[in-house]
């Protein structure tokens, strides 16, 4: 995996005579219009680090006072920011807030009256177009298009990096190193989602690409602005997978998430989870993977109360608990 679809059949009649392949080729008709009408909102991100190296990514203009959305890996360690809009002028930037969580980032410009971009707050339909806007290994303005492959996607493993790749957007659109941070655009031009991650050929993807749902990228922004954070639903645990090996040492049957540790005080001790227990469902949602645990509480604020299913060796136990906020 990569930080930053399978390719949908094309062919099939649907009802009317018209078949799916006219269907998507008249969406694809409109990619010229939305990219003329996108394409100002969208800018390019040089990260320089203290080493002297740079990286490029991308990014969206969020308000028109100079306020611009990246993914936070973009910028990470960056000891100096400089943007470049559609324009071609290039101006500093500084970092003013990051969450690790979801990947984000927020840029401050000095610059006012950009053309901020307008963001679709509800997922899309499997299906529907998908246009790519960024900078692909430096290549500015670069448009790429297919439909939306998939929805609520989790990449697995990958919460034991950065705890951010649950609940995404899935694409065929091609998005490859350079477009993170950049925008995911719908027919209307409304962004769908912020590129975050795409599969490499090598690991034998054929255009499998990721992105940050618009609803989720901009209540972050929304917190990031207000408060310098944001705040993420936690049951005051650690997670793990369940191995084989570990199934047999709690003498545990069925799928769930290990419980490696529980902080004092915490929601989890609260309602006495120990360790060694194995949560099996979360606010409704089967839980076998970390990932799936962290896509579960992300539809949850701090304060919310779920419930939440557990295995205590044999025996199947339940419980009510208050999420508390994730710790900085």
């Amino acid at each position: 995996m990569r930080l930053v679809g399978v390719h949908a059949n094309r062919d099939g009649d649907l009802s009317g005579g018209v078949t799916r392949r006219d269907t998507i080729l008249g969406s694809f008709d409109r990619i010229p219009d939305v990219v003329e009408q996108v394409q100002p909102s969208i800018v390019t991100v040089f990260a320089a680090g203290g080493n002297g190296g740079q990286g490029v990514g991308s990014g969206v203009i969020y308000r028109s006072d100079g306020t611009i959305l990246t993914n936070n890996h973009v910028v990470a360690g960056a000891s100096q920011v400089d943007v470049a809009f559609a324009d071609g002028s290039r101006v500093p930037g500084r970092v003013t807030a990051i969450d690790p969580d979801t990947d984000l980032a927020v840029i401050h410009v000095d610059r006012t009256g950009l053309p901020a971009a307008k963001f679709e707050s509800s997922f899309p339909r499997i299906g529907s177009l998908a246009v790519v806007l960024g900078s692909p290994l430096g290549f500015e303005k670069t448009v790429t298009a297919g439909i939306v492959s998939g929805l609520h996607r989790q990449i697995p493993g990958s919460a034991s990096e950065t705890r951010s790749l649950v609940d995404l957007i899935q694409t065929d659109a091609a998005i490859s190193p350079g477009n993170s941070g950049g925008a995911v655009v719908d027919s209307a031009g409304r962004v769908l989602g912020i590129s975050v991650a795409y599969v490499p050929p090598q690991q034998g993807a054929v255009a499998v690409g990721f992105a940050i749902p618009a609803g989720t990228a901009t209540r972050v922004a929304e917190e990031l602005l207000e408060n310098g954070r944001a705040r993420h639903a936690c049951l005051g645990l650690q997670p793990g997978q369940l191995t084989p090996e570990i199934t047999g040492r709690l003498h545990v049957t069925g799928a769930g998430i290990a419980v490696y540790a529980v902080a004092p005080g915490g929601p989890a001790a609260n309602v006495g989870i120990l360790p060694g227990d194995v949560l099996t469902a979360v606010a409704g949602q089967k839980v076998r993977t970390v990932e799936e645990l962290f896509a579960a509480l992300r539809q949850h604020q701090p304060g919310e109360t779920v419930n939440i299913f557990y295995l205590r060796g044999d025996e199947q136990r339940a419980a009510q608990i208050s999420v508390a906020d994730r710790p900085s």
